[in-house]
């Protein structure tokens, strides 16, 4: 009775935390699955079939290392995998490691997911350092908390599309019929918040929907900055009621945000590379004593889930290490 207990809690806190979150104005492929990537959020979207079905907290490149911005795809997965230490990272580590086995003292934590052309080095991995999740501090990986790393790698297929985007605002609507409004950081200094669409999006909406917005509750988010979702057309303390929607602010619309219709994936084959692949990036290694959800995962437990069943193949790729970056 008490697990069947704990089960529901736990379902309702994913819920929860899946309602309450910004949704940037991003339009996911219509049919299979899409992640999306929204560095000042510091956060991983992940779609399927043009639905949200995931929101997880991520650490991204710092203003020195960057994320690479963009469209990727999604590659191989190497669970327990092995790092090999970049020369830039061992010059800076100076304890004449060249290399950190599958454990709990692995910056990359149970599983590396490729994204990208490897030349570019990125990838969606877990850490030995959970406290570090979210945030802006890695090399260029995009860093989880490892049972998401997990979770994330077992459910996202190889071949899907990953866009990385830089969307400094969410303008989202609730069931209630209510404005949220969030504006985040310039982490990168790109300087790309088109204020002036999002309040020619803000204005539509409003008159579209018979609403009243005080400009200068507006002017105080973009100016702060915070991070924190404001609603623009309810008292304090009002809760967000339901799923939020995603409203179409880049292009001025006061409509919501819609998936991007494309035809129907291709079959792919799930790329799983043999426990123990070294995988050379330029991961952070953290000097502080592991959390508790760092963990190790036996190759036998690896189960991978797709996503759509009757495309899914799945192989083990028997690749040399040396192509990998």
């Amino acid at each position: 009775m008490k697990k069947i207990s704990f089960s529901v809690f736990l379902l309702s806190l994913t819920s929860a935390t899946l309602a309450n979150t910004p949704i940037p104005d991003f339009s996911p492929v219509s049919l299979g699955q899409h992640v999306v990537i929204n560095i000042p959020q510091q956060r991983l979207f992940l779609y399927t079939d043009g639905k949200l079905t995931k929101v997880y907290p991520v650490t991204v490149g710092k203003a020195s290392t960057q994320t690479n911005l963009g469209e990727h795809t999604i590659g191989p997965k190497a669970f327990n995998p092995t790092w090999h230490i970049p020369k830039s990272i061992q010059k800076e580590r100076k304890d004449g490691l060249k290399t950190i086995p599958p454990g709990p003292n692995n910056p990359l934590g149970p599983v590396f997911v490729r994204m990208g052309d490897p030349k570019l080095g990125l990838g969606i991995h877990g850490t030995n350092a959970p406290s570090s999740v979210p945030g802006v501090r890695s090399h260029g990986c995009v860093r989880m908390k490892s049972p998401d790393a997990l979770e994330f790698a077992k459910t996202i297929n190889s071949g899907s599309p990953a866009s990385v985007i830089y969307h400094m605002a969410t303008l989202n609507m609730d069931s209630n019929d209510n404005l949220w409004l969030a504006a985040y950081r310039d982490p990168y200094n790109q300087k790309n918040l088109d204020t002036e669409a999002l309040r020619k999006s803000i204005d539509a909406w409003a008159k579209a929907h018979g609403k009243n917005i005080n400009p200068k509750r507006v002017n105080a988010i973009l100016k702060n900055r915070t991070g924190h979702i404001n609603c623009l057309t309810c008292a304090k303390g009002v809760k967000i009621k339901g799923p939020l929607k995603s409203i179409a602010w880049t292009s001025g619309s006061e409509l919501p945000t819609q998936p991007k219709v494309a035809p129907p994936p291709m079959p792919t084959q799930d790329e799983i590379l043999p426990a123990g692949t070294e995988i050379e990036v330029e991961a952070e290694a953290p000097q502080v004593i592991p959390d508790a959800d760092q963990q190790t995962v036996s190759p036998t437990n690896i189960k991978p889930i797709p996503q759509t069943p009757s495309n899914q193949q799945y192989k083990l790729l028997q690749e040399p290490t040396n192509t990998l970056f």
